[in-house]
């Protein structure tokens, strides 16, 4: 499929997901937002047998949030900022939640407004030293969106997701890692591309396990302790079915590495 502000390319069994609208530092507007949701949409796809997606950005900027000129000038009324969030961004959230394989965010520079939300969804989020995030909703009287407020306060506690929303200040990438926002740091883009690539691919080599493994700890966010230890005996029940445990146990035994085919 062709796209036009972004790009998704698959490298082996890793989906590269770019955001590609330089002009504004990647800023998403309603057309990036439309094929957003078609490209989770063929990750998600097994016929094209991605089994990892890293998300990154293309030139300066990782993501700088919605574009507030987007549709300025066209004549066609703007949507509800509540309309374009059930209609536009949570299907794409969702989708991104749902899909059965692990995510990496490469943070290569601004971080912003949603683009930061999209960042700190990933299960491994990698940064380059001159990468920042920013909550900057309230620097227009808006409120955090995007799953902010459901992910800071249990990434980083109660107190620095306040203040990174209230004050709208931003947040290098090493204090972002010091706070345990950020799991890997490099020193440029390049080399977080390198290192991030490497990560991504590790994952895409691993068990199917890892996508249970990420649905188990969604899952978590909303369970009571006896219900989550429920959904544990189902999900390992569903894990010691497939054909990579058997893989494992025999690797194991056999004192070689695991040759895992994400079955």
């Amino acid at each position: 499929m062709s796209y036009e502000r972004i790009s998704l390319e698959f490298d082996g069994k890793v989906a590269v997901l770019k955001f590609n609208h330089q002009e504004v530092l990647n800023a998403i507007g309603e057309q990036m937002l439309g094929e957003l949701k078609e490209a989770v949409a063929e990750i998600a796809n097994p016929a094209n047998g991605a089994r990892c997606l890293l998300l990154t950005g293309e030139g300066r900027a990782f993501c700088s949030g919605a574009n507030l000129a987007d549709g300025a000038g066209s004549g066609k009324p703007r949507k509800s900022s509540s309309d374009t969030l059930r209609g536009g961004y949570h299907p794409m959230l969702l989708a991104l939640r749902d899909l059965e394989m692990p995510m990496v965010s490469a943070v290569n520079g601004a971080a912003a407004g949603v683009g930061m939300s999209l960042a700190i969804m990933a299960d491994i989020v990698c940064a380059s030293k001159n990468a920042y995030f920013l909550q900057a909703f309230a620097r227009i009287g808006l409120i955090p969106d995007g799953g902010a407020t459901f992910l800071l306060p249990r990434l980083i506690g109660w107190g620095r997701a306040m203040e990174l929303s209230m004050l709208a200040e931003k947040l290098p990438a090493e204090t972002a890692r010091e706070w345990g926002l950020v799991n890997r740091l490099f020193e440029d883009p390049a080399q977080l591309m390198t290192g991030a690539m490497a990560i991504a691919r590790q994952l895409a080599d691993g068990p199917r396990s890892l996508g249970m493994i990420r649905k188990a700890y969604w899952e978590s966010t909303r369970n009571s302790y006896e219900q989550q230890l429920d959904l544990e005996a189902v999900i390992q029940g569903q894990a010691g079915r497939t054909e990579d445990f058997k893989e494992g146990v025999t690797a194991f035994l056999e004192k070689r590495p695991a040759a895992f085919k994400g079955k």
